[in-house]
């Protein structure tokens, strides 16, 4: 089930928001081991603090298994001030429209391969499916992500390839970082349900039969 959890109602999802930033840093610093900036077993940056919207996924036992950050481009974010080299010396992009998605993770660790609802794939298609659907909701058209070839590959294969790429791959660190241009739009989000065969609103919750 995914929750969509910004400023009007952080409070209320505060454990949930938690548990994500203790997800981000099994993921980043863990297992990816990024640069990050970890406090009480947290990853959190200076984004965090711009009132971004986290679209979070938790299973049926009310664990966090996937999440993205979602902030707008009018003022700072991650590729205009940390990934800046990628735009070749172009100006950020800014627009009211335009979002961008970072801190993408999954819990592979309890999650499996496969499709099922408790898999990789799945997990990634509903988080996806929930960010999009909620930028169509606030007005938003189209969306950038800074992502790695492993990511691009992801995106292809789920039916959410990038509509085009700004700038030019650099490599960060162990990677190759490229930033990814992708519309808001229920074609895409179709495209997504229809690999993930995901067809109720992921927002609510699902009956489970065993």
């Amino acid at each position: 089930m995914i929750f969509i959890i910004d400023s009007l109602n952080l409070r209320e999802h505060a454990d949930i928001v938690k548990d994500m930033f203790r997800l981000r840093k099994r993921v980043f610093a863990d297992r990816l081991g990024w640069d990050v900036q970890i406090s009480q077993g947290m990853e959190r940056d200076r984004f965090d603090d711009l009132d971004p919207a986290h679209v979070v996924s938790v299973d049926d036992e009310g664990r966090v298994v996937g999440c993205m950050r979602l902030l707008q481009t009018t003022g700072p974010h991650m590729l205009s001030d940390v990934f800046s080299s990628i735009l070749d010396g172009e100006p950020p992009l800014r627009s009211a429209t335009l979002w961008e998605a970072t801190r993408f993770c999954v819990d592979t660790d309890r999650l499996v391969s496969g499709r099922a609802r408790n898999s990789i794939a799945y997990v990634t298609s509903e988080v996806m499916i929930g960010a999009f659907e909620f930028a169509m909701s606030a007005g938003v058209t189209d969306a950038v992500a800074v992502i790695d070839p492993v990511m691009d590959r992801v995106l292809k294969r789920s039916g959410n390839a990038p509509q085009g790429y700004v700038g030019t791959p650099k490599p960060m660190g162990k990677v190759t970082a490229l930033a990814a241009l992708m519309d808001c739009s229920e074609e895409r989000v179709k495209r997504i349900r229809d690999f993930a065969g995901i067809y109720h609103d992921v927002t609510q919750p699902q009956t489970v039969i065993a």
